[in-house]
């Protein structure tokens, strides 16, 4: 298992969203990466950058140049990205050019602050397959590792699918 440095790179998505009032619709928040990580005991070294506050539905293709910029440009070789469920398939195909590095897309279908989402276990487990994958680009969604180009996400069932 590797122990080099880990980049994470939080462009938004439904992982950082807040709620704040009854009247209100959800908005992307400030990233709660590094809240999560502190009470799970993270002990990998990691550094965070935040580069984008978006919903997926929001990211441009000019958003995932400055994404895919912005992970070449890394020192790291290690990256994970949160990002949002809805485009995040999308953003991993723009990244499946870069080289020599290990990248993995996360996020979760519920924000992380609601008491059942999903963001805590699939950040655990993202991270965890981060530190032993080879180089390429993978989404890490429900305890399992996606290649961009052949998963899609079923919104019927709110969970990342194989394709055949």
């Amino acid at each position: 298992m590797s122990h080099d440095p880990i980049c994470i790179l939080t462009t938004g998505g439904t992982i950082d969203k807040i709620y704040f009032d009854a009247l209100s619709e959800y908005q992307v928040g400030a990233p709660t990466i590094a809240g999560l990580l502190a009470e799970g005991g993270v002990r990998c070294p990691f550094r965070i950058v935040s580069i984008l506050r978006k919903d997926s539905l929001d990211i441009t293709e000019a958003d995932r140049e400055l994404i895919r910029d912005t992970v070449i440009a890394l020192p790291e070789r290690r990256v994970l990205i949160t990002h949002g469920t809805d485009t995040m398939v999308e953003t991993g195909k723009a990244l499946a050019r870069v080289e020599s590095k290990a990248i993995v897309l996360v996020g979760s279908l519920k924000p992380a602050n609601f008491k059942d989402s999903d963001a805590v276990f699939n950040i655990a487990f993202a991270l965890g397959a981060l530190q032993s994958l080879p180089d390429g680009v993978y989404i890490a969604m429900n305890g399992c590792v996606f290649d961009p180009f052949k998963v899609t996400k079923n919104r019927v069932a709110g969970r990342f699918e194989a394709l055949d």
